[in-house]
């Protein structure tokens, strides 16, 4: 036997935050339990049919069965440019503004990989997507992060980051609409974003996985519809929750060609490009009617409305989403996020996600997602309702 250790990247990373939420919601139901799970963002709805149809179809074509381009077809490239010039108005060149991702993670993933060096900086906001600051970290890079706060938004104040950070720093990931706040952002902030940049000589990294999942008639903006934009950063698109394709592993980087170019290199040293069936069918979803994606908003509206009404009805103090399918709820005072969520699932065998499983920042909150039914989200407020230190917090 020989002597295995980590390498440090690994020995100093927390536990991945699903990764234990899964044991701790395991153990629960190993105790007979029948949990509800508003913990992790994995669409329950079902792919819709014309996609698996066209995944189908293409699977069956032998071309499909080899290596993929890196950067993946031309055609999906094009389709992914064409949705974004009818969706955001926004004009691509698919051939050195589009890269195909294996999913938007890997992506966001990878792009420290090409500007990140060894002791660089990058701002990260906090709280926010686990994998923004994993991804620098593994590039050998430090996060500096940028406070999302109840006072300004859930929005970062660029002013406050300090001047030596700000000329240092290679990269900014943003994130609006926002996981796991459910902010959304107006077109003056992404246009100070621009102008930081500017002045600072820093790549913006927007990850727009929400932006198709919006209700009451808000259409969330993309950070490439700003002038200027194009010039500084890029945009990671997913497939993922738009479609519910969650598992497919299938979306797309877009903006400056130079940016776009570098983490392609870095992904034609890593992976071998998306399934191909996979890209045909997100052709498929892309260049289809949209009328899926507003049958799954009017369903997903409808469970955020029976949420937030019953968490409101305790007294908890609730952020009602405009895009996302996420509710932020700030806990009761004297109450930790991790004793909250782990109350929840103790006593009412609900899985809520700590907001501080997201960074620092999300202490004092907890997110839940409408990953469930409708039957099931009303059964989950009829146990909140039941639980005793839920009641006293209201």
């Amino acid at each position: 036997m020989i002597a295995i250790e980590k390498a440090e990247r690994l020995k100093t990373l927390p536990p991945y935050l699903f990764k234990e939420l899964d044991r701790r919601k395991e153990e629960v139901r190993n105790q007979g339990v029948d949990v509800i799970d508003l913990g992790v963002g994995d669409p329950d709805l079902p792919t819709p049919t014309h996609i698996i149809e066209a995944l189908c179809r293409a699977a069956e074509d032998p071309a499909n069965h080899r290596y993929s381009s890196y950067s993946g077809m031309h055609a999906f490239n094009a389709a992914a440019a064409d949705w974004y010039k009818k969706r955001f108005n926004v004009d691509l060149d698919p051939r050195r503004e589009v890269v195909t991702l294996i999913g938007s993670k890997e992506g966001i993933a990878h792009i420290p990989l090409a500007f990140i060096d060894p002791g660089d900086t990058a701002l990260v906001p906090d709280p926010a997507y686990p994998v923004y600051n994993t991804g620098v970290r593994f590039a050998g890079g430090t996060s500096h992060f940028m406070a999302l706060t109840r006072e300004n938004d859930f929005l970062p104040d660029l002013d406050a980051v300090p001047g030596k950070v700000a000329d240092a720093a290679k990269l900014m990931f943003l994130n609006y609409p926002n996981n796991p706040t459910s902010a959304v952002v107006s077109r003056a902030f992404f246009e100070k974003a621009v102008a930081f940049a500017r002045a600072h000589n820093i790549i913006v990294c927007h990850d727009a996985a929400y932006t198709e999942m919006a209700f009451d008639g808000y259409r969330p903006i993309s950070f490439l519809e700003v002038e200027g934009a194009k010039e500084v950063g890029i945009e990671f698109h997913s497939l993922s929750k738009t479609y519910a394709m969650t598992g497919w592993r299938i979306g797309f980087a877009v903006g400056r060609a130079e940016v776009v170019e570098a983490l392609g290199q870095v992904k034609s040293n890593i992976d071998s490009g998306a399934f191909q069936a996979v890209q045909w069918a997100g052709i498929t979803a892309l260049e289809a009617d949209q009328a899926c994606v507003e049958e799954m908003n009017r369903e997903y509206q409808a469970r955020r409305d029976i949420l937030v009404e019953g968490l409101q009805k305790l007294g908890l103090s609730v952020f009602t989403p405009r895009a996302t399918f996420y509710v932020w709820i700030q806990v009761p005072k004297g109450m930790a996020s991790a004793e909250f969520a782990g109350r929840l699932l103790t006593e009412a065998g609900v899985v809520a996600t700590p907001g501080n499983g997201f960074g620092a920042a999300g202490e004092g909150y907890v997110r839940m997602a409408l990953t469930v039914n409708q039957n099931r989200i009303q059964e989950a407020v009829k146990r909140f309702e039941t639980v005793d230190f839920l009641r006293a917090a209201g």
